[in-house]
């Protein structure tokens, strides 16, 4: 993990709000969806990205280098690199 050295204290209501440097760095807009992991002792934000990112299908998905993929448009990539 990279140490942003950012500091954000929880409200009343348990809200921490994300610097806009960090959401701009990650592409996280307005009413965008955030997955909560846990590791042990560390709590993990990651923008929530369900569907394939080229064609925005939801079915046979895989994660390629934190992408979601799906297996069709893994396919027609693998051809194009072919030619």
């Amino acid at each position: 993990m990279k140490a942003t050295g950012i500091v954000r204290q929880v409200d009343e209501l348990g809200r921490i709000v994300l610097p806009i440097e960090i959401r701009r760095t990650f592409g996280i807009k307005q009413k965008d969806s955030i997955e909560i992991y846990t590791d042990e002792e560390h709590i993990i934000l990651k923008k929530y990205e369900p569907a394939c990112i080229f064609c925005g299908k939801e079915k046979q998905m895989f994660t390629y280098k934190g992408r979601n993929v799906c297996r069709d448009c893994a396919i027609k990539m693998r051809y194009m690199l072919e030619d």
